[in-house]
């Protein structure tokens, strides 16, 4: 920044064209910089790239990046990986809700907080060479808030991955229970029929057409079909799946009808839905308090009760002032 403001007051020019030339000149930068991460957001949520990633899967360089970062970060692990189990494996439980079930998403992840948490760090003491009337102590609360928050961050982040992940899944089981019935009633074995629903999802709800995908793998690779289907609950934590799990694990070890039994979770399914979106009607009203008191009622009273009051205003001035005269 030094030699900038250097090369900038080594030109001919005034003070003034200083001035506009460095405000030109960190315009441009930031604008840039927006455009670039601009780009880069629009081309990974490019469903046309997604689509063709989708069928033809080009070579990536995220995982070469993410294999650099680990084997820089390796020798640190130790000391950013927490030392208590419970709290290791409810983040590796979060990650696994979020979709990332590598090996390499923990270490990965405190990596990224506590990379963000530094450079936020160094920032806010860089960004102090040009606020000189901070006080030390103020400097070090700043820069401790921007590395408290570098660390919650990836936190809030991952949180709002799982969100929206488990909305995606229990949005499509509904269309997968039902692919699930019709595929039993038609004579499909379990394994079978979860095989065809995960063919069925694999473009329009590619989330649960996955995991119904790893299930069918586990089991053809000779895992048990009560641990491959206990495995799909834990991977995806919805209460929903859980009790289908519950349900065709007790319908397996008891011998009953698979197709009967589905066909009565269907109908319970479609009851808990119902009443799931009954109770979210219900709680509309409450819900709209607020923004009627903050933001309906004021424009309201203003609109109705205001020329009452101006007039109320202006007869109480006109009164006031023949009194005075």
């Amino acid at each position: 920044m030094d030699a900038i403001l250097s090369f900038f007051r080594s030109l001919s020019v005034g003070t003034d064209t200083q001035y506009a030339l460095f405000l030109l000149a960190t315009g441009a930068t930031v604008f840039l910089f927006v455009l670039g991460v601009s780009f880069l957001v629009l081309a990974a949520i490019d469903p046309v790239r997604r689509r063709l990633n989708e069928v033809a899967p080009m070579p990536k360089e995220r995982g070469k990046l993410t294999a650099r970062v680990l084997k820089a970060t390796e020798p640190f692990h130790k000391f950013l990986l927490p030392a208590k189990g419970s709290e290791r494996g409810k983040i590796e439980q979060r990650l696994m809700f979020a979709g990332f079930r590598s090996s390499n998403a923990l270490p990965l992840f405190y990596a990224i907080k506590t990379g963000l948490a530094l450079t936020l760090l160094l920032g806010i003491v860089t960004w102090s060479a040009w606020l000189p009337q901070w006080s030390v102590t103020k400097l070090l609360f700043v820069a401790m808030l921007a590395a408290f928050i570098g660390l919650m961050m990836p936190n809030y982040v991952l949180d709002h991955m799982v969100e929206r992940r488990q909305k995606r899944l229990r949005d499509a089981f509904p269309d997968a229970l039902d692919m699930l019935v019709v595929c039993v009633e038609a004579g499909l074995g379990l394994t079978a029929a979860i095989q065809r629903v995960a063919e069925e999802l694999r473009f329009s709800h590619p989330e649960l057409g996955t995991e119904f995908a790893q299930v069918t793998a586990e089991m053809r690779a000779g895992v048990e079909r009560e641990t491959a289907l206990k495995g799909l609950a834990s991977r995806t934590g919805l209460e929903d799946i859980r009790g289908l799990v519950s349900l065709l694990i007790q319908t397996l070890k008891f011998g009953t009808s698979i197709g009967e039994t589905l066909r009565v979770y269907a109908e319970e399914f479609r009851d808990k839905r119902m009443q799931r979106a009954e109770e979210l009607a219900a709680k509309i009203g409450t819900k709209l308090i607020f923004p009627l008191v903050f933001c309906l009622f004021p424009s309201f009273f203003i609109v109705a009760v205001g020329p009452a009051v101006v007039r109320i205003m202006d007869v109480f001035r006109f009164l006031g002032d023949k009194m005075a005269h």
